[in-house]
């Protein structure tokens, strides 16, 4: 039914990771191999190419839903439905920024600081030039093919380039000035394939597999039974999703107990609920949470 096209590149591990635990595995004959499969009857085939090349290709309908960028959706100006952002990206779950950078040691504090005619380098010149645009300012715009951090201040006066952390423009000697946008992952779609009943519902149903997983991602399930006198000292500690679930105990007057909470606070949570008489305390991995 649908033909997916998913990112090769600084992203292609973490997605692969993402269907696989979606239950979506996709299979190829080796790392190389830009075409695969899901043995999942909604998906006929998959390809795997660079993210900067998709928006385009399911805006043409070459692809019916595509893993991508937004700085990517952006660049290309392309007539995609998005589907909703994904939130993980190739180390973290933060969305990576679109700056501006010029040299560390720069008295350029702010992007209207830099006088018309600035030279700037950027793997995105449509995104940058509109930017500027947006500033008043008349930018010598100029495509970098990569390394774009190395350009300053011999080649050109600033940069506009991608970063999750800011470690690697730190350590090329450059500081961030301005945010041109900030991107996550999305799932897109053609707009006429959108349209098509059956194809918009496999898309969600796609979707809600890929959300399900990023939702559950950093939480556990907490399952513990408390006598009814301690009951209400429990349930205060307990952070959950909307409540705690609690249940009678058969033949007994206590309650059994379950919620999910984060998995950075279950070093602290555990001991506490057992200080305040919490019993047969269970810690339980999550697959997927859908709402």
């Amino acid at each position: 039914m649908l033909q997916l096209v998913l990112p090769k590149g600084s992203l292609e591990k973490a997605t692969l990771e993402l269907f696989a635990a979606a239950d979506l595995t996709v299979n190829r004959s080796s790392t190389v191999d830009y075409k695969a499969n899901i043995d999942d009857p909604r998906i006929d085939s998959v390809r795997i190419l660079r993210p900067q090349e998709i928006p385009m290709y399911v805006a043409e309908g070459m692809f019916d839903i595509g893993i991508t960028g937004r700085d990517w959706i952006e660049e290309t100006a392309s007539d995609v439905v998005s589907l909703g952002e994904l939130q993980y990206s190739k180390a973290t779950s933060r969305p990576i920024r679109m700056v501006v950078a010029v040299a560390g040691d720069s008295h350029v504090e702010r992007v209207e600081d830099l006088p018309n005619g600035v030279r700037v380098s950027t793997e995105y010149p449509a995104v940058t030039r509109r930017f500027f645009e947006s500033k008043g300012i008349d930018a010598d715009i100029r495509l970098s093919y990569g390394a774009t951090e190395a350009k300053i201040p011999d080649i050109v006066d600033c940069i506009v380039e991608i970063t999750e952390t800011g470690r690697a423009l730190r350590a090329a000697g450059l500081r961030e000035i301005d945010i041109v946008l900030q991107s996550y992952t999305e799932l897109v779609a053609n707009p006429t394939a959108y349209a098509d009943p059956e194809k918009q519902h496999a898309m969600h149903q796609v979707r809600t597999l890929l959300q399900g997983v990023l939702e559950a991602r950093g939480k556990v399930l907490v399952k513990l039974n408390v006598a009814d006198a301690d009951l209400d000292g429990v349930i205060e500690l307990l952070p959950s999703m909307k409540a705690p679930t609690v249940s009678k105990l058969h033949g007994s007057g206590g309650y059994a107990v379950e919620t999910v909470v984060p998995k950075r606070e279950i070093n602290i949570l555990i001991p506490a609920l057992k200080d305040s008489g919490a019993t047969d305390i269970i810690e339980l991995p999550l697959s997927k949470i859908v709402h």
